[in-house]
């Protein structure tokens, strides 16, 4: 697939690997969009159980020019390194879509309203030693 989103991309990767009996789910990175700052968006990734390595993330968003997701057990290369302070790279591997990215696929109808309204959530800071689950709070 060379054109489409990360989110639709991911979540046809892993339709495609349980439908081949291959454990597979979505996983997220807040990035930002161009600069080192804000806006920030939403990235989709997926992650597989192999059974030599354990939950392995993958990127089904491919190479180009620049970007190396290769798949290469065990060392995760995902598309898209984490370069500002205020990005993030979130550790769940959930078993559906997150609802506001589901929202952003369906209620734009083009490639430009896509962009112009990309899923962000909320990140909020603990303590070191705090256990706190990912909270997801649409910012739209």
């Amino acid at each position: 697939m060379a054109q489409g989103y990360c989110y639709a991309k991911s979540h046809l990767l892993a339709a495609l690997l349980r439908a081949n009996a291959i454990p597979a789910g979505l996983c997220y990175q807040r990035l930002t969009v161009e600069t080192d700052g804000p806006p920030y968006c939403l990235h989709g990734l997926n992650a597989v159980y192999l059974k030599q390595y354990g939950w392995y993330r993958i990127d089904a968003r491919g190479n180009k020019p620049g970007v190396a997701a290769e798949f290469s057990p065990p060392m995760e290369k995902l598309a898209f390194p984490l370069v500002a302070a205020s990005e993030r790279d979130f550790p769940e591997i959930w078993a559906e879509p997150l609802p506001l990215v589901v929202k952003a696929l369906t209620r734009n109808k083009t490639v430009e309203q896509v962009f112009e309204n990309l899923p962000d959530i909320e990140v909020i800071e603990t303590q070191p030693n705090e256990l706190h689950p990912l909270t997801v709070r649409p910012l739209h």
